[in-house]
């Protein structure tokens, strides 16, 4: 099959990408749809499609495109949202490794926290046996937030990701549940923090202190939920903790946490045993070849039951008035 592109039409719009790929017109199977998405010959707008966007749904008017002779793509390693040595693994090359990792689990244990399991212990383990070398870290997320996280398998390839990181070129989406009501619905949160050592927390500052370092986060509310919010928010910097402090800074606690604590206490906290954030989406750069990767992780089932619990009692709530 030649390369080729389609237009969706009115009729069509709303179907999942793979199901739409699959009618008889255009790659005639499910399994050939996926098979393409898989090898990168996938494209909406000049923008790659992954595995993760397999169920995005086609609107009216967009171009689709099948480039089948895409250099390389025949010989590409990727292993798609499948479990390996208690790894949930989103995507595998030659370069890197992208990981849907669990709450509760370390993604790079200190001296400190020597002997403690964690992510990249998990990685190291994992390709070891396949003779590759140790995982080189990119970046990271807190213990306690589950979602995405990159390593890097050559040196090349962990410096080009770091750059990117460095650049603030990579989008990072988090989802998080908050006590409140934000206002404006969408913005902008601008803040200077510093590291503090001693305690190992972030602490609010002007900008001219001698270690104050920028934290900008774009945050919009997705949807009111009683006395909480769920917010989707996009990080421009990527400072540790930073979602966290910046909410409780403005009496948005989120729902579980333990460090950060608004001045305005929730009256009635929700039970939930972590902080409720979770790193829904990341887009980078492919080290080798500069073309875009996109990887989605879904909601871990803590963090959709508790969603379910406020929209239950919100629901309740209202019909009651």
């Amino acid at each position: 099959m030649n390369d080729q592109s389609w237009q969706v039409g009115k009729e069509e719009e709303g179907l999942r990408l793979d199901k739409w790929l699959a009618a008889a017109s255009r790659l005639g199977s499910r399994s050939r749809a996926l098979e393409a998405i898989e090898r990168g010959k996938v494209f909406i707008a000049d923008m790659e499609m992954t595995v993760a966007e397999a169920g995005r749904r086609v609107r009216a008017g967009e171009t689709v495109r099948l480039w089948m002779s895409r250099p390389g793509s025949a010989k590409r390693k990727a292993f798609i949202q499948k479990r390996d040595a208690g790894l949930h693994i989103v995507y595998e090359d030659d370069a890197l490794l992208v990981i849907n990792k669990p709450a509760g689990l370390l993604t790079i244990a200190t001296d400190a926290q020597a002997g403690e399991a964690s992510l990249e212990a998990g990685v190291g383990d994992y390709l070891r046996p396949k003779g590759k070398r140790r995982p080189l870290v990119v970046h990271r997320i807190d213990r306690d937030t589950s979602g995405l996280v990159v390593f890097a398998k050559t040196p090349e390839a962990q410096g080009h990701l770091k750059e990117q990181f460095f650049k603030r070129m990579p989008k990072r989406i988090y989802q998080a549940i908050v006590y409140g009501h934000p206002r404006p619905e969408s913005g902008t949160w601008r803040d200077y923090l510093w590291w503090d050592e001693k305690f190992l927390i972030q602490r609010p500052t002007r900008e001219h202190h001698p270690h104050a370092k920028e934290a900008i986060s774009h945050y919009r509310v997705l949807e009111e939920l009683g006395p909480t919010s769920l917010l989707e928010i996009s990080l421009v910097t990527g400072k540790q903790h930073q979602i966290r402090v910046q909410a409780a800074l403005r009496n948005h606690q989120l729902v579980g946490e333990q460090l950060y604590l608004a001045e305005r206490q929730p009256r009635r906290p929700v039970e939930f045993h972590r902080q409720a954030l979770h790193a829904l989406r990341l887009e980078f750069r492919h080290p080798a070849d500069e073309r875009r990767l996109k990887f989605e992780a879904p909601q871990p089932e803590d963090f959709s039951l508790l969603l379910g619990k406020l929209r239950g009692e919100a629901g309740e709530k209202k019909g009651r008035k």
